[in-house]
């Protein structure tokens, strides 16, 4: 392992993070935050967090002084899992300097302590959007200009430390290395040559679709503070907002169809919306995986309106029963469907009211999650598509053991024989990971974290297994004690612990942190 190379090109990913909060200081300042006064403890708290990243960057730099060029998969893998790990950390001091507050047991003032500090910052990087901050509307607990850093972090983490990485700097023959490891969805080889071109495609796309929603917000009643948080968290599948009621709170329905556009093409592979705007917009509805995840999204929004919708709905404190009007129940299952299938995790309405057919469905949905080469996270639609042709081919096996039959995508025959092995340990992992992930967090919370907000503890198993789900999959919002008008802040320290690395996990499609865990990951060659 070289890891005075692995250590020089962490320094650079401090410095990236350090600029990023750069971009975040304007936003102490009344004309662009909108709040009513300077903010001098957000501003001090991002120029202190800024020289931290400046500082760990050059000691990050001198321990990889004169190291080798040579950048390999163990190398490459490294950088990758320790860039998040930096990233979390190192996102985590604007939180801890600004002393960010939020509501206790009692209803006091609660300083965000190092664990969550850490959580807010690992689920911005992830694009999770869990958080266990109360009240954001709130200046006096959280400074606007430290809410734009945390809507910030959406952005960075959708686009991927890594792939801005090998955008702006380029890594030679490293950079194939790199985006495989930071993108190890099923994707088709390409030359060395071509990756950090392709980098610069994502990154473009990426670029112009946020800044063309945050246009097209700011013309729909947001302010440009709203609409560059809100664009952050749409194109980053991330879910932050600047309202306690997320985008729902703006009471607009132009708002909502149009982060729904753009949640949808944030959960689609950038590839194909780089060939439609090359003006070869079949590509998009030839792709197999495309088509699954637009049918997707038609088929649950249609069985959540017709089977998963309340059939009463509340007006001040009486239930009025009926249906809600036609269009409005439409809106809120299509966008509740999109929003969970990306894993923007962006809320309209509490879904946790939803029948239980509805809210399964939803849970369904959070275990598929977006297209290869998206912002999305989750499993990815193209795992789900080999897995179940997998599964049709070994069960002919069994009955019809001499016949040899390739795996098909899209017309062509997948040869690749570590394809079909790869994607059942995928799965594999995936529900060991849940099961014992759900048993861990029911065994060290306590009951009492339901009881103090209210809830039954009858409800401890299915709240932690949707928490699990969310964090995982990096969803955001879950069931129950994590519902959409809910968040992480009851609980403890270190179910928390276990959130941020399940985000982490769910980030990086498990085997860049998993492999930081193996002692022979670290010899020697």
């Amino acid at each position: 392992m070289n890891l005075r190379l692995v250590s020089r090109l962490l320094g650079i990913v401090s410095w990236l993070i350090g600029l990023m909060m750069a971009f975040s200081l304007p936003a102490a300042w009344p004309v662009f935050g909108g709040q009513s006064q300077f903010e001098a403890a957000g501003f001090w708290a991002l120029i202190f967090s800024i020289a931290v990243c400046l500082v760990t960057g050059l000691w990050l730099r001198w321990l990889g002084r004169d190291a080798p060029e040579a950048l390999y998969r163990k190398e490459a893998m490294a950088v990758v899992g320790l860039s998040w790990v930096l990233a979390t950390i190192l996102g985590a001091f604007p939180f801890y300097f600004a002393d960010v507050v939020f509501c206790g047991e009692a209803g006091e003032d609660v300083p965000m302590g190092i664990v969550e500090c850490l959580f807010e910052s690992q689920s911005g990087f992830s694009t999770t959007g869990a958080t266990v901050l109360t009240d954001v509307e709130n200046t006096t607990w959280v400074p606007r200009c430290i809410l734009f850093w945390r809507s910030s972090t959406h952005f960075l983490g959708g686009l991927g430390i890594i792939v801005l990485f090998v955008a702006v700097l380029g890594q030679g023959s490293a950079g194939k290395a790199l985006m495989r490891a930071e993108m190890p969805g099923p994707q088709k080889e390409g030359s060395q040559e071509r990756m950090q071109h392709t980098a610069w495609t994502f990154a473009a796309i990426y670029c112009f679709l946020t800044l063309l929603l945050t246009i097209l917000l700011k013309f729909q009643s947001m302010t440009w503070f709203e609409a560059l948080c809100h664009s952050f968290s749409t194109m980053g599948t991330g879910g932050f907002s600047t309202l306690n009621a997320s985008v729902g709170g703006f009471q607009s329905s132009a708002i909502e169809y149009t982060v729904i556009i753009f949640m949808i093409l944030a959960g689609t592979n950038f590839s194909l919306l780089y060939f439609s705007l090359m003006g070869k917009p079949s590509r998009l509805l030839k792709d197999p995986e495309w088509r699954t995840y637009a049918g997707i999204i038609v088929v649950a929004t249609l069985l959540v309106v017709l089977m998963g919708l309340p059939a009463t709905r509340v007006q001040g404190d009486a239930e009025i029963s009926g249906s809600v009007p036609y269009e409005t129940a439409f809106r809120n299952g299509l966008f509740q469907v999109v929003s969970v299938l990306t894993t923007t995790g962006f809320g309209t309405e509490d879904f946790d009211g939803w029948s239980n057919f509805g809210r399964g469905l939803l849970i369904m949905l959070m275990f598929i999650g977006g297209c290869a080469g998206s912002t999305g996270g989750g499993m990815k639609v193209i795992r789900h598509i080999l897995f179940v042709k997998i599964l049709r081919r070994e069960i002919e096996h069994s009955f019809h053991p001499s016949v040899v039959r390739h795996i098909r995508l899209g017309g062509d025959s997948i040869t690749a024989p570590e394809l079909p092995h790869n994607i059942l340990v995928y799965f594999g992992l995936i529900g060991l990971i849940f099961a014992g992930s759900c048993l861990a967090l029911v065994a060290i919370e306590p009951e009492s974290t339901w009881t103090r907000a209210d809830l039954s503890s009858e409800n401890k198993l299915v709240d932690s297994a949707s928490a699990v789900t969310a964090t995982l999959h990096n969803i955001g919002p879950g069931l129950g004690i994590v519902g959409a008008t809910k968040n992480y802040a009851p609980f403890s320290a270190p179910a928390k612990l276990l959130f941020i690395f399940l985000m982490m996990l769910g980030r990086l499609e498990l085997f860049a942190i998993l492999v930081l865990f193996a002692p022979s990951f670290w010899r020697n060659r």
